[in-house]
């Protein structure tokens, strides 16, 4: 790249491999953004991505007017890494509501509940999450092929819990959801997406 260029880095990485790739473009004036993003291919392709930034401002300012064309939100968060580190808030918390609503919905048809009556009533509440909302049905039927596949949350999961290792931070049920997503893979579900937590209990 060209000194005085821009990159904006949309993988899901570590915060040291951001910081490196960031020196590395700081070596040849090219200024680094990491800027991770969640809302999976539906969202990319209606341009409504949420995407976590970390850099310099000056950079900042002159990507998000590209950023915004694929995106519904975006946001500096911090110096460099800090986008790759929000990510890893983004995939712990979505870990756990996963996981979470695979056991509510488990327990609902083993109940011998409708689950769409039950979703309906709950998601007007508390209870309410992307996930419920979008894909109970599908759970329901066993039917996950749709999004975020299962071994790209897998190595997400490891960046986080890595990243906790070096901060401290206490994460027993990413840890737990991760070796639960080993379990489907083992079943087959590999490439499933990651709402296949629910396969484990059927």
């Amino acid at each position: 790249m060209q000194s005085g260029a821009i990159l904006v880095d949309h993988t899901t990485a570590s915060a040291g491999l951001a910081r490196e790739i960031a020196a590395a473009g700081q070596a040849r004036g090219v200024q680094c953004l990491d800027a991770p993003v969640s809302g999976g291919q539906a969202g990319a392709e209606k341009g409504q991505l949420t995407v976590m930034v970390g850099g310099d401002a000056d950079a900042y300012e002159r990507a998000e007017p590209l950023i915004k064309a694929f995106a519904k939100m975006i946001r500096l968060i911090g110096p460099v890494g800090s986008g790759q580190l929000t990510k890893m808030v983004n995939q712990i918390a979505i870990a756990g509501v996963v996981q979470g609503f695979s056991e509510a919905l488990n327990f609902a048809l083993r109940a011998g509940l409708d689950p769409e009556a039950v979703v309906d009533v709950i998601s007007k509440g508390a209870a309410q999450s992307w996930q419920m909302d979008n894909r109970w049905e599908t759970m329901s039927n066993g039917e996950f092929e749709f999004g975020f596949a299962v071994e790209w949350m897998r190595k997400d999961l490891r960046i986080c819990l890595e990243e906790a290792r070096h901060n401290g931070a206490e994460l027993p049920l990413a840890a737990l959801v991760d070796q639960f997503y080993a379990d489907v893979v083992g079943m087959g579900g590999r490439r499933w997406d990651t709402s296949s937590l629910v396969a484990r209990l059927n």
